[in-house]
Formats: structure tokens, C-alpha cells, sequence
């Protein structure tokens, strides 16, 4: 495995002397936010007594909705320059024992450097990182193709002496019976039968599988006695789009879409029979829950950004071509030779299609959720189901 190497080692913090506050930094995606709770629990593990912050992009705090290992989430904007970003984490100067970066980018490096009294972080394998490195005291050379983001953890967490955790910590509800009740509610049309949780929209075109595929995984589940709940946020296009789903699938389902936060849905997950959903930041929650999970992959390289078993430990459990399961996840990767090309769909766009996935017949996700339902039947030949489509 090529996992990142570490400059020398020396102990940062004695068994006498613990660092008692930390922030760990990961100013990415949500879906790279959840990917990082491994880290905050190895750090956890190892110094109970510590007081762990997270400092991330605004948008991105529901990955850590009730996460137990976490104090305070400080959230910057975005869309922020580099002056602004700065501002809000100035005020944090060297307020901590220790800073975790776990993003190559200037800002995540500047607020660590700023942050901490003693820093670590992964930087990026180009010689020109080499200021970056000075800003450290010890660093992880990152190879972004090879190594997981759940390994890139596990490797900061070894610069420290420590551990590693391979446990992904999804978001939770608070617990309140009032939030349990109104769920409850919500989940009362499936009248106690088992039910099949399909998240279909992803945050951007270029990794959405298309209405006909959905419509027709819809009707084997509700054909098969299982009560079909549909997942997502409260964007009007996200909305629109799983209304357009439940409409082409002409059956009734759950519609959850927009009514929910992510520990919310996180719950309704873990008590789902199956969980499909594209590449995704719910589909790694889904993973981390342990339930059975079928992920759609196309442009991304799943050795980086495959969704992390529940239980797996050490290197990837993923290869950079093909469809595979390991544990609990089972990966499907849409059609052609150039998949995954690591780009944002055809056109290089968020907004861009991907013929891999818009040419990956609904009969494969099928097949994949038969096998982890265990229905023993050619589903195929009572579903009728769209074909592979050809596209020009």
C-alpha cells in the first residue's frame, strides 16, 4: 500500500502532559467532513479528556450533527477570501494545544499554523509544498490516486504516535422524544413493513443516475413487499427531481425529501433494510451505519471516494476499476473504458452529464439489491426495467 509518508518522528506529547484541546481542520466538502470523524475519534480515544473542535466550511456541519467526540464546530464561509477565512480563525490564535490539517490547501494550512501551539497535517507530494511543510511539525506527503481519505486519517493520526481509527462516525439525532415521535411519523405510511431508503439526488449533476434507472429499482422493491423511502435535502432542485422519480415510478413511496436533518436521516438509515444512493455524503453516512449499501460510482476514483465499510480496517477496500463488495457495501461502477476518468463528467463541469452512468442499466442495481434482500428469483423477468441506453 502507498499509504503517505511522515517526516522524523519525535513525541509531540508526553503521557504526563496531553494536549487538552485540539482542533482538527478540514475545510473540504461534506462528504470529505464525514470521512474525517475517524480522525477525531482516534484523537479522542487516545486523550479522553481532551476538548476536540472542527473547523469547517459552512454547509458542512450536519455530517457532525450530536457526534460525541466533538465539542464546538467552527464554520467559515465558503465563498470566503483567504483575508476573511483568516479573520474569524485569528481570533482562535494559538488558542490550542494542537492542530490537525487534514486538507492540503493554504487555508486549511494557515489556520492550522495559526491555531495551534503544536501542528500536524498532510501536504501535498509537489515540491512546491515545502513552505507548507515549514508550518508543521510533522506532515503526511498525500497521494491523492492511491490512498484513501479514511487512510490519509490514519496517517496523521501515526504522525502523533497514536492509533489509527478506521470507525467513520455518522451524524445522530439528539435523542429529544419529540424528534423520535414526529420520525415515527413520518415513517408511519410503510404500516411496520420493512422499508428500502434510496437518496437519488446528489449535490452535482455530473454524479446523478437518471429517472428511468430509479423509477424502476422503485418498483422491485415495492413489488417485493418493501416500503420505498425516499431521502435528501431541502434544495428546490432536489425536491423537484425526487418528485419527478416518485412520479415516473407510479407507486406510492415514502417521501422524506427535505424534511429531515442529516442525523435524522442517518437514523432513518440504520433501521432501513437497504440503503442505494450515488456518490454522495449520505451514502458514506449509510456505509458507517453498517446497513447493506449500494453505491453508484462513475468519474470518481473509488479508491479515494469509495464509501468505507463499517468494520473495515487498513488499506482501501476499494480498486480503481470494477465493481466489487466488501462488508457491507456493494460498489457498482457505471460503463466505459475511460471510467473512472477523475473528471467532472464528460464535459468537465458540475454541471456536466457522465454517459457511465447515464448508460447504467437499471437490471445491474437490481441484480445487486436481490443479492443483499436475498430475494432468490430472476427479478428481471417480473420488473420490467429500462435497457442499457446508448448514448450518441
Amino acid at each position: 500500500m502507498n499509504r503517505p509518508t511522515g517526516c522524523a518522528m519525535a513525541a509531540l506529547f508526553s503521557e504526563a502532559a496531553p494536549p487538552e484541546t485540539i482542533l482538527v481542520i478540514c475545510t473540504a466538502r461534506i462528504g470529505d467532513v464525514v470521512l474525517t470523524t475517524p480522525v477525531v475519534r482516534a484523537l479522542k480515544t487516545k486523550w479522553p479528556g481532551a476538548q476536540i473542535d472542527m473547523l469547517i466550511f459552512e454547509g458542512t456541519g450536519g455530517a457532525l450533527e450530536n457526534n460525541p467526540d466533538i465539542r464546538r464546530v467552527i464554520a467559515v464561509r465558503r465563498s470566503a477570501n483567504l483575508d476573511a477565512c483568516l479573520g474569524v480563525v485569528h481570533k482562535l490564535w494559538r488558542r490550542y494545544d494542537l492542530a490537525c490539517s487534514l486538507k492540503t490547501s493554504s487555508v486549511a494550512m494557515l489556520c492550522c499554523w495559526m491555531a495551534g501551539r503544536k501542528r500536524v497535517g498532510v501536504v501535498a507530494a509537489s515540491g512546491r509544498s515545502w513552505t507548507r511543510r515549514r508550518l508543521l511539525h510533522r506532515f503526511a506527503v498525500e497521494h491523492d490516486a492511491s490512498i484513501h481519505v479514511v487512510e490519509s486519517g490514519a496517517a496523521v493520526a501515526e504522525l502523533l504516535g497514536i492509533s489509527p481509527s478506521f470507525e467513520v462516525v455518522p451524524p445522530a439525532m439528539s435523542g429529544a422524544p419529540e424528534q423520535r415521535a414526529h420520525l415515527d411519523s413520518l415513517l408511519a405510511p410503510a404500516a411496520g413493513k420493512p422499508y428500502v431508503v434510496l437518496q437519488t439526488f446528489p449535490k452535482y449533476q455530473y454524479k446523478r443516475w437518471h429517472v428511468e434507472g430509479w423509477a424502476s429499482l422503485i418498483r422491485f422493491v415495492r413489488s417485493h413487499g418493501y416500503a420505498p423511502v425516499l431521502t435528501g435535502g431541502a434544495d428546490a432542485e432536489e425536491v423537484s427531481y425526487a418528485n419527478e422519480v416518485a412520479s415516473h415510478a407510479g407507486v406510492e413511496v415514502i417521501d422524506l425529501v427535505g424534511k429531515l436533518s442529516f442525523g435524522a436521516t442517518a437514523e432513518v438509515i440504520r433501521h432501513a433494510s437497504l440503503f442505494v444512493g450515488p456518490d454522495t455524503s449520505t451514502t458514506h453516512v449509510a456505509a458507517a451505519t453498517g446497513v447493506p449499501t449500494i453505491a453508484l460510482f462513475g468519474p470518481s476514483n473509488p479508491m479515494r471516494w469509495g464509501p468505507w465499510p463499517k468494520g473495515w480496517t487498513g488499506s482501501t477496500p476499494w480498486t480503481f476499476v470494477g465493481s466489487a463488495q466488501r462488508g457491507n457495501v456493494w460498489l457498482i461502477q457505471g460503463n466505459g473504458g475511460c471510467v473512472p476518468c477523475e473528471q467532472e463528467g464528460c464535459e468537465r463541469n458540475l454541471a456536466s452529464r457522465s454517459d457511465c452512468l447515464s448508460t447504467l442499466g437499471a437490471h445491474r442495481v437490481i441484480d445487486a439489491a436481490a443479492a443483499l434482500l436475498r430475494i432468490a428469483q430472476d427479478v428481471r423477468i417480473k420488473i420490467p426495467v429500462f435497457a442499457e441506453r446508448v448514448v450518441a
